[in-house]
């Protein structure tokens, strides 16, 4: 490979193919080599590209690199850094809002759309999903967000968001960086705690959707309270 993208044939160069051919042409690491746009001494942007994909050992994993991390790494510094992050977080909530026209009507449609964002995240992040009459999506708002593995439900936050947004009913999600979503004593716990106070308040809990990693065929893994019987 040469050292710059420059001594690369036209038909050879990410931009050039990304203009005649659209992104789905392109390879991972071209796309991220767009975004870098130079390299460093003796590497090309596409080499550093490669490299940071060989480092986090899958683009998954790139994406959930923190600003920090990227900026120390040679050839990538702050301000690539940040247009990294910036893009990660555009295709994610580009994916999220395609899904969000839906009715949310099983718990897979929940991890079509959370899925994709909630997976870069490298703490646990509480949310409720405000769902209309029709259970299409009002808004998504974020209760808390806590350590690793370690996420403290508010039903009073949560059920509060559901008034001023005048949901018909609401479903709560949580991710566990960890990939594995099945429940801990905890979340059985707060999910029931939940449960009562929406039924109090006449706001349905209709779910608890807990999402963890990749499954074989690229969808989110889950676990739903509902779908075991546990609501």
């Amino acid at each position: 490979m040469s050292d710059t993208i420059r001594d690369m044939p036209d038909e050879d160069r990410p931009r050039e193919r990304l203009q005649a051919h659209g992104p789905a042409a392109l390879k991972s690491a071209e796309l991220i080599a767009i975004l870098l746009r130079t390299g460093r001494e003796g590497a090309s942007a596409l080499r550093v590209a490669e490299e940071l994909i060989g480092r986090f050992g899958s683009l998954e994993n790139l994406a959930k690199a923190g600003v920090g991390e990227l900026s120390r790494i040679k050839g990538v510094g702050p301000a690539k850094a940040l247009q990294l992050v910036a893009a990660f977080g555009l295709g994610a909530r580009l994916s999220r809002t395609q899904s969000e026209v839906r009715p949310m009507a099983k718990a897979s449609d929940i991890a079509a759309l959370l899925g994709d964002e909630m997976r870069l995240l490298g703490q646990e992040s509480l949310r409720v999903v405000l769902l209309d009459s029709r259970h299409r999506v009002l808004a998504v708002e974020e209760i808390t967000r806590g350590l690793l593995d370690e996420a403290l439900l508010h039903p009073r936050e949560g059920l509060r968001a559901a008034i001023m947004r005048n949901a018909a009913a609401v479903i709560l999600v949580h991710n566990h960086p960890s990939g594995d979503p099945k429940p801990s004593v905890a979340d059985r716990q707060a999910t029931q705690r939940f449960a009562e106070a929406a039924r109090v308040m006449g706001i349905p809990l209709l779910d608890h959707i807990i999402l963890g990693g990749v499954g074989e065929e690229g969808a989110t893994l889950y676990f739903s309270f509902k779908e075991h019987g546990l609501l």
